[in-house]
């Protein structure tokens, strides 16, 4: 990456001891909480608004605009407003809020206490991932720190200011990634989905207005504050400012996550950043996005990686995982495991997505029954002699690819239908990675 362009989230990975408040102060941490409380709450969020933050955990929503929906959010009755860190990172592929909490969990409450600041927020909850250990020791160090030196609790540094945290564990299920699922077991309640609207900003936690973001979200937050929005938009792209952590596995040299400039490309991150890929096998397709993203074959290779650019090609950023696929990868297969993932996490409240999980898992292993019986066929196994095909081959191998086409857009109306009709974000997922495959390799042997 360009020395000139700056990490952010990942600034002082490495440098410090994450488990030492010290060294995070003298590494200029808590310099923009500071500055914040210097300035009006209003400002704060303005300031987020005018650096074009969009949310780091997949949906890449306005994170000012959040703030400012829930800071002005009116609720006499339904008591304080709630601020949540959203650390459950389930989405396959992803382990970028993971490397944020293990290496400089400071950070993040620094930008959950100025967005807490921002909004009026009195009490906060960090919901980690239950697996994520090393995370959940560095994160309840870090607070502990944080109440000891007088960065959190009442009147924090004489501010008037008051805030307090605390760490919630979850329990595995993927579905409580999504911000209404989150806050229905934050309440001790069963991971289900909420119906909305009403959004968190008007009616979240116990009723009241909050604001809910993920762990690389909030690290982004103290940079625009310090630094201003003109610095931050400064990096990234126009409709994409900042940086981002893309988490990158598969047919890498050296799968990794690395923080770099929205707007990279692919064939840059897997080239310069990851080693190029794997025994040298030329680039087949990548993930984007995890279980629930998207498909792309090598004509993405130089498409910025950004909300827009990829936006405009029907694909998507998400939470930043690039899952790199080699030729050789059969595809059916890694689309099967996608599938069987959304059968295995589907919460089972809503008739579309617990059915239609089961219906798209049936249907794909249908293809591959296809797949091996062409194989079976190419291979002459129609005549019982391996490499002697029958008269009959080739019109056996053609009835089956039309088979296994009538199957897929079979599958793409199941997953439409559930995209239609679900409850929450997982029923509406499957069309994703569905819907893209199919586009870019359908015609390629998929």
């Amino acid at each position: 990456m360009n020395a000139d362009v700056p990490t952010i989230a990942l600034a002082r990975a490495g440098r410090i001891d994450p488990d030492r408040l010290e060294e995070y102060l003298e590494a200029g941490g808590f310099q923009a909480f500071r500055r914040a409380l210097t300035i009006e709450p209003r400002e704060v969020f303005q300031e987020v608004i005018n650096s074009g933050l969009q949310g780091r955990g997949g949906a890449g929503f306005p994170t000012g605009l959040k703030e400012k929906l829930t800071g002005e959010a009116i609720c006499d009755a339904c008591g304080p407003k709630y601020l949540v860190c959203n650390a459950d990172e389930g989405e396959p592929g992803t382990f970028k809020d993971r490397a944020i909490m293990e290496l400089d969990p400071h950070l993040m409450i620094e930008g959950m206490l100025i967005s807490g600041y921002a909004i009026g927020a009195v009490r906060g909850y960090i919901y980690i991932r239950g697996e994520y250990t090393q995370s959940i020791r560095r994160v309840r160090r870090a607070v502990e720190n944080c109440y000891r030196e007088g960065y959190l609790g009442e009147n924090i540094l004489g501010s008037g200011y008051s805030l307090d945290l605390e760490i919630r564990l979850g329990a595995g299920s993927y579905l409580c990634g999504e911000e209404l699922t989150l806050l229905e077991s934050l309440e001790g309640k069963r991971g289900y989905p909420r119906i909305k609207p009403p959004f968190p900003a008007e009616y979240g936690l116990f009723g009241a207005p909050t604001l809910i973001n993920n762990v690389e979200t909030f690290t982004q937050v103290p940079y625009v504050i310090l630094h201003g929005a003109a610095a931050y938009r400064a990096i990234g792209t126009e409709g994409s400012p900042g940086t981002k952590i893309f988490s990158v596995s598969g047919d890498v040299v050296k799968p990794r996550y690395v923080e770099l400039p929205m707007g990279v490309t692919l064939r840059e991150l897997i080239d310069d950043h990851c080693g190029g890929m794997l025994r040298g096998v030329p680039f087949l397709a990548a993930v984007l996005g995890g279980a629930a993203g998207t498909f792309v074959d090598a004509s993405f290779l130089d498409t910025p990686l950004s909300f827009e650019a990829l936006k405009e090609r029907g694909a998507t950023l998400g939470s930043g995982a690039v899952i790199v696929l080699g030729e050789g990868r059969r595809l059916t297969s890694i689309l099967r495991s996608i599938l069987e993932f959304f059968r295995h996490e589907s919460c089972g409240k809503c008739i579309p997505c617990r059915i239609g999980t089961d219906r798209l898992v049936a249907l794909i292993e249908e293809v591959e029954r296809e797949a091996d019986a062409a194989d079976t066929t190419r291979s002459g196994g129609i005549t019982g002699t391996v490499g002697v095909q029958s008269p009959d081959s080739d019109t056996a191998v053609s009835v089956g690819t039309s088979r296994r086409r009538q199957l897929f857009r079979e599958m793409q109306r199941e997953a439409e239908y559930m995209a239609a009709t679900s409850l929450c974000p997982l029923g509406k997922s499957p069309i994703l990675p569905l819907r893209s495959a199919i586009e870019h390799f359908l015609d390629k042997g998929l």
